[in-house]
C-alpha cells in the first residue's frame, strides 16, 4: 500500500515537482494545498499518512498546520529555504528538508519520519 501525503506548498511548480518525487519514492499525494485555510481543513482529514509543509505560504507561516498535525500524531516535515532557527520551540526537533532539495534529500527526510510501511 502506498503511503499518502498531504503537500502544502504555495509554489505550484514546486508542488508538482514534490508530487513527482513522492511518486518516484512509492508515495502518492492524497491532497495538495497552496493556502493556509484550505490546508488546515485538509489537515483535519484522515486520508493521508504524513505531510510535507512549506513554512512560508504566501507570506503566512504554516505552523498552525504543524500544530494540528502534531496534536493528531501525524508525522510531517518542513520544506523550507529558511534555517531551523525559524521553527517555534514546539517544533524545534521537526524534520527539515532544505530547499532546493533532490529526490535523495526527500528520501532521507522521509526516512526520519515515523511512517507506516
Amino acid at each position: 500500500m502506498k503511503r499518502r501525503a498531504l503537500v502544502v506548498e504555495d509554489e505550484v511548480l514546486v508542488a508538482m515537482l514534490v508530487e513527482e518525487m513522492l511518486g518516484d519514492l512509492g508515495c502518492e499525494v492524497a491532497a495538495l494545498s497552496t493556502h493556509l485555510d484550505e490546508a488546515l481543513r485538509l489537515a483535519k482529514g484522515d486520508n493521508f499518512d504524513f505531510a510535507v509543509l512549506d513554512i512560508n505560504l504566501n507570506g503566512t507561516r504554516s505552523f498552525p498546520i504543524a500544530d494540528l498535525l502534531a496534536d493528531r500524531g501525524v508525522p510531517f516535515l518542513f520544506a523550507t529555504g529558511y534555517g531551523a532557527g525559524i521553527l517555534p520551540e514546539r517544533h524545534a526537533k521537526a524534520v527539515i528538508l532544505h530547499k532546493p532539495y533532490s529526490l535523495e534529500d526527500l528520501r532521507a527526510a522521509l526516512a526520519r519520519l515515523p511512517l507506516p510501511g
